[in-house]
């Protein structure tokens, strides 16, 4: 018994001594087996050299791309928005609206969870690089029949069988399937990121649209209600003629037909405005009845917008960076797949302690042990793996495709604004200038009906004329403020891809 003993006790250092070698080794061969499969590349794109539109005199043109028009890092010195892109309008109050949509919104708040969700699973997959463990604890007790076959005079007919002890197994990633995965996993993670990043700037766009929406209506509201009282005063001077024997009850007519459109017009305003009040409120977070904005005309400049290079886009848009994203995980994808022509190889042991005593329980005698390996290849699967293999394969160009169609579209979006301001700003100036003659043709007109040269119709002409151009220059504001905002969304309102999770 005591050489058994003192056996036992020589073994079990070297076993231990070599299961821990092996729990060291294990890591490091596992890693320097390099993953099967293709390694990531980004699909290609040349960004042109310049944009095709040079805007408003509001867009700031950058120097000239560098030559070949090859994709650039960002920069922080690149003069580009950053942050919160609004601020440039410099309005307190759409600042404020816009703030609430990070903490109020329910649509950012669930692409926020999407994201998290995204994020968690890269720690799923992860947990596939190290060995399962677990350790139990048990005890039974038996009570063996008397008549039982081979029942002996010695034959213990009750005892216990207290157990103790542990196992643990381990696929170690020789050919990548996991680290594969945990690529797939961390692009489609930064894909959620992007996707977060790209709701919260629809979000953004959208109240600024709805918001200087509003402001334009309250300025067609101050015009209205000016027009109004003017009209009023016309009225008023009409009725006065009449009684004097000057005008006709036609040009009272007349001149009560106008009020009243224009007091129509006014009331049909207030409609719009109620409806881009109730979805500024709604993107903000507010419920209706707690919300409002107090009349605002759109008094404000059109702010500057820096245009940045072309090829600087394929970074600052979180479109781009989805979709890049997901070509990387679909190629990722194509190594797992690979991996399954590979044998699966399984590491496997147990060990702990076995007694009918307890006071022989953790004892060397009791201790038992166990230590295995398993190798399988999968011969015959009917063609599934090479199906497989080429449906990931198919599944990144896909991807890669539908990366260079977000670029395409992107730099569609972003010459589009850049048409817009450059045609509103020359339309806005004619449309000036038309005000002003349509002014000095009232002026005129109420001039001659007053001095009793002419009809009271040629001044109500004058006058419709006048209020058509004023609203038009209204509307043309309006749509400058709304391309502004189109172009600040279609550059990534200040994004980049360095705010991707790593």
């Amino acid at each position: 018994m005591a050489m058994a003993l003192t056996r036992a006790a020589r073994i079990r250092p070297r076993v231990s001594l070599l299961a821990a070698l092996c729990a060291l080794a294990a890591p490091a061969l596992t890693t320097a087996c390099k993953p099967v499969g293709p390694n990531y590349t980004r699909p290609g794109f040349a960004a042109p050299t310049a944009y095709k539109e040079t805007g408003a005199s509001d867009v700031l043109i950058p120097p000239p791309n560098p030559a070949g028009g090859s994709w650039q890092p960002a920069s922080p010195s690149d003069g580009m928005i950053r942050g919160k892109w609004w601020e440039i309008y410099n309005d307190p109050q759409l600042n404020r609206l816009e703030e609430r949509i990070a903490t109020a919104n329910p649509t950012l708040q669930q692409a926020l969870d999407t994201y998290l969700a995204a994020r968690e699973q890269i720690a799923v997959v992860r947990a596939n690089l190290f060995p399962t463990l677990s350790a139990g604890l048990g005890g039974t007790h038996y009570k063996n029949s008397a008549n039982k076959p081979l029942v002996t005079p010695t034959t213990a007919s009750s005892y216990n069988d207290l157990t103790i002890g542990g196992q643990g197994s381990w696929e170690p990633d020789f050919w990548g399937r996991v680290r594969r995965g945990v690529e797939a996993a961390h692009a489609s993670a930064q894909a959620s990121a992007a996707d977060m990043a790209n709701v919260d700037l629809s979000l953004t766009a959208e109240l600024a649209n709805d918001y200087f929406q509003l402001r334009g209506l309250d300025a067609q509201t101050r015009l209205l209600t000016a027009t109004v009282a003017d009209l009023e005063g016309q009225l008023d001077l009409t009725r006065r003629r009449l009684a004097g024997g000057v005008a006709t009850n036609e040009d009272v007519l007349q001149a009560e037909t106008q009020l009243e459109t224009v007091r129509a017009q006014l009331v049909d305003v207030g409609v719009a405005r109620a409806q881009f009040e109730h979805g500024v409120g709604t993107l903000a977070g507010y419920t209706s009845s707690e919300f409002g904005i107090p009349p605002s005309p759109l008094d404000l400049p059109l702010p500057e917008v820096p245009l940045g290079v072309p090829s600087q886009l394929l970074e600052r848009r979180p479109d781009i960076a989805g979709a890049e994203r997901r070509a990387a995980a679909a190629n990722a994808q194509i190594g797992i797949a690979v991996s399954a022509f590979y044998p699966t190889i399984t590491l496997s042991g147990t060990g702990g302690f076995e007694s009918t005593h307890g006071g022989t329980w953790i004892q060397g005698p009791s201790s038992l042990w166990s230590l295995g390996a398993q190798a399988t290849e999968l011969l015959f699967d009917a063609g599934q793996r090479h199906a497989l293999t080429a449906q990931a394969r198919d599944n990144f160009e896909a991807q890669a495709a539908a990366y260079r169609s977000s670029v395409f579209f992107a730099f569609n979006d972003v010459e589009d604004q850049l048409s817009s301001l450059r045609i509103l700003e020359n339309e806005s100036g004619e449309e000036t200038r038309a005000v002003d003659a349509a002014q000095r043709a009232y002026d005129l007109s109420n001039q001659r009906y007053k001095g009793g040269v002419t009809s009271y119709l040629e001044v109500l002409t004058a006058e419709a004329t006048l209020l058509q151009n004023q609203q038009t220059a209204i509307n043309l504001q309006t749509r400058q403020f709304v391309s502004s905002v189109g172009l600040v969304r279609a550059l990534g309102g200040g994004w980049d891809v360095t705010q991707l999770p790593r």
